[in-house]
């Protein structure tokens, strides 16, 4: 009886990581291995999605400030200047904490655009996510509202489409306002967002004195939410040092409380009594940043008084992201 000849698959061309197109999973992976796509290059390209990016708006002029606009101001905006200008019949992009019925972004009747920074992501890239938007938004037509999606793994982020030298000036409102530039011809549904988004906003001030520190309103009693962007270990140090030194505070009835952890920076924040204003705490800030700049150059080990400080302000560190 004739031997069977083994049956030879014919190769298949070798491609290279970059030129591997997306496929179902359960596909046969594009590459040749024989596997399929979820279990051989599809596992690359999720992971790349959802590995989350620790410092998303790291490089972008202001980080802090990015930061607190994601995190902590109920409402403000900021002109976004593009590495490439402005297409044709974009008049502006703005970056909006929060936008109308919590749309990503809207391209106006005018042709301008609008961000919303404070929305749900479907990556662990919000410089990304962002980008996508902002892209598609530039895009659409006058007049509509962009819609969330994930963003392709292979997209820009915001650090490639932004000016790296425009400038960054959160301008913070008492209200969202600037949704509609005409009130009295915005629908129903904008106009009840409208009113519940004002109901909940925190009245909040932007100090001129320092970076990325923001004085905020509460019944009980007003706060600074500072965003720092140093190192964690060494701000808690420098931190710890100043407040077993009995200068941490600043000035009369004020208390560093502990700190928030924002992507990838620290966010110290102070208790401040209820009739400390924004304009009050201006030159305290200022000349903490001078105790803490002192604190920060120092190496030396941290004394057991400072450790017990230390130890305080780390129970008391909340992480929002």
């Amino acid at each position: 009886m004739a031997k069977k000849r083994p049956q030879t698959k014919a190769k298949q061309p070798q491609l290279k990581d970059g030129e591997i197109p997306v496929v179902g999973a359960r596909e046969p992976c594009p590459c040749g291995s024989g596997r399929r796509y979820k279990a051989c290059h599809g596992r690359a390209a999720a992971h790349a999605v959802t590995e989350l990016v620790q410092r998303p708006f790291e490089g972008l002029p202001s980080e802090g400030d990015w930061v607190a606009l994601r995190e902590l101001v109920p409402a403000a905006t900021v002109e976004l200047k593009l590495k490439e200008g402005l297409p044709e019949g974009v008049p502006s992009v703005t970056l909006a904490t929060v936008l109308p019925m919590a749309w990503p972004a809207l391209r106006r009747d005018d042709g301008s655009v609008l961000i919303g920074l404070q929305n749900d992501t479907a990556s662990g890239d919000i410089s990304r996510d962002l980008a996508d938007t902002l892209q598609r938004a530039l895009t659409a037509r006058p007049g509509t509202p962009i819609q969330g999606r994930r963003a392709p793994a292979d997209g820009p982020r915001l650090q490639e489409l932004l000016d790296p030298e425009g400038t960054f000036e959160p301008v913070v409102h008492s209200g969202f306002e600037f949704w509609v530039p005409d009130a009295e011809h915005s629908t129903p549904e904008v106009t009840a967002s409208l009113e519940r988004a004002n109901a909940a906003a925190i009245p909040t001030v932007k100090l001129s004195g320092v970076d990325a520190a923001y004085w905020c309103e509460t019944p009980d009693k007003n706060h600074l939410r500072w965003v720092m962007p140093y190192p964690e270990e060494q701000l808690l140090d420098a931190l710890a040092r100043l407040h077993a030194a009995g200068r941490s505070n600043l000035g009369e009835g004020t208390r560093l409380v502990g700190s928030f952890r924002a992507h990838g920076l620290t966010v110290p924040v102070w208790d401040l009594p209820t009739g400390v204003t924004a304009d009050d705490v201006e030159k305290p800030a200022a000349e903490f940043a001078e105790r803490l700049a002192t604190a920060l150059a120092s190496d030396a080990p941290l004394t057991v008084d400072e450790r017990r400080a230390r130890g305080g302000l780390t129970n008391r560190q909340v992480t929002l992201s």
